[in-house]
């Protein structure tokens, strides 16, 4: 009868909150993280090149990572990679994977949010690129992708950067480091900006006209986690940029 009696009132339990890296422990494990992933890539170049018997030095990973078929497998291989850091950092706090990475599926109104506003950027940019008379793809993105096309390895090539490239990056970024760095100091708009930044970095391999169009498509990715609480549409979103820019490079590229 103690739960009618206003002097003990009945006990309730306070609903607990996942744990989360904050500030410094979410860009610890971020860094730990995008190493994994680097092993990963560079671990699958490492194996074909000793298949093939080539001396393990410089030299011989340089040739054999060159070849479009090892360079598809090397970013396939740094997504299970990337997988298993995360679910490591996220295993410590006793956090849900799920809940943690927000994996939770958008609606459909939300998703045509994203491809609406993904497609007038990638317009502008265009546009832009025209303008100026740049090429609208990295020069020696279409040398691969052409160059995989001819020798049979298109389909791993869509493989690898529009499925695993997309999960990778954005389990680091719009999952990872988005969800701690916006329960710290910077909050969600320090999140979308930083982790956009961190992402932009990824693709160094870029002039700094394309890293420009990288970090923009990067705010909106961003913009559209913490709109909609949802990494699977971030991953679609990624997934679906990629996809027609393989596609549009391989087969339809002047």
């Amino acid at each position: 009868m103690d739960s009618l009696n206003p002097d003990h009132p009945p006990l309730t339990e306070t609903p607990t909150t996942p744990r989360v890296w904050k500030f410094w422990g979410t860009a610890l494990w971020g860094l730990f993280i995008f190493v994994a992933m680097f092993v990963g890539q560079i671990g699958a170049v490492i194996v074909l090149a000793a298949l093939r018997g080539l001396p393990m030095d410089l030299a011989s990973l340089q040739l054999v990572g060159r070849e479009p078929q090892t360079l598809a497998l090397s970013v396939i291989m740094g997504l299970p990679a990337t997988l298993l850091a995360v679910w490591l950092a996220i295993r410590i706090k006793k956090a849900s994977f799920v809940d943690y990475l927000a994996l939770h599926w958008p609606s459909w109104k939300q998703l045509l949010l994203g491809i609406v506003g993904l497609i007038l950027i990638v317009l502008v940019w265009e546009t832009m690129s025209r303008a100026l008379g740049r090429e609208a793809t990295p020069g020696f993105m279409t040398d691969l992708l052409k160059s995989g096309r001819d020798k049979g390895a298109a389909l791993l090539l869509l493989a690898a950067f529009a499925v695993a490239a997309p999960m990778s990056e954005e389990v680091l970024a719009r999952g990872f480091l988005y969800r701690g760095w916006s329960e710290s100091f910077l909050r969600a708009p320090g999140a979308v900006l930083l982790s956009s930044l961190v992402w932009t970095i990824v693709h160094l391999q870029y002039d700094l006209y394309f890293l420009a169009e990288v970090f923009c498509i990067g705010l909106w990715f961003g913009y559209m986690r913490y709109r909609t609480n949802s990494l699977w549409l971030t991953i679609a979103l990624h997934a679906l940029n990629n996809l027609t820019a393989v596609v549009l490079t391989m087969w339809l590229g002047s």
